[in-house]
């Protein structure tokens, strides 16, 4: 006794559109996601705050405090979200991250100024970030979300 099976056709057009819609909802996941990242980088930024000329109250290890009022936004300004960009067959990508010329050494630590007399140490604030959003439910809620959608 065989067993017949009717609708392959259907249901293979309906599992390719299936597939091309979670693709065309995955960049704005990944956008979703960015934006989820940059919301920590501010937090991240804004823990701490000083006054100009004053000693920064965050130790290393933390996240640099904020001089306010005039620099206050000097490195949350200068974060910039680019994406999501097309990285492959099916891969999607986003980029955050600081512009300012100083975030760097801010995040790592090293040594800087005139003849590289001064040593900072690691102020790291993307690191914390990213460690934030790679736990938060929100984070894989905009896939669901996005993925859901397209099953339906």
């Amino acid at each position: 006794m065989g067993v017949s099976l009717s609708g392959g056709d259907e249901l293979r057009r309906a599992l390719t559109a299936i597939g091309v819609r979670a693709q065309a909802a995955t960049p704005l996941a990944v956008a979703e996601a960015a934006t989820l990242f940059a919301h920590a980088v501010e937090r991240q930024l804004t823990r701490r705050s000083h006054e100009r000329g004053t000693p920064t109250p965050s130790r290393p290890g933390e996240p640099p405090a904020m001089v306010t009022p005039s620099t206050s936004r000097s490195l949350h300004n200068s974060l910039t979200v680019v994406g999501p960009i097309a990285a492959g067959p099916g891969e999607w990508l986003a980029v955050t991250g600081p512009t300012a010329a100083y975030a760097r050494i801010q995040e790592l630590g090293g040594v800087t100024g005139r003849g590289h007399a001064t040593t900072l140490p690691p102020r790291p604030y993307m690191r914390a970030a990213y460690d934030e959003v790679a736990h938060d439910p929100a984070l894989r809620g905009a896939f669901i979300r996005a993925w859901g959608a397209a099953l339906t």
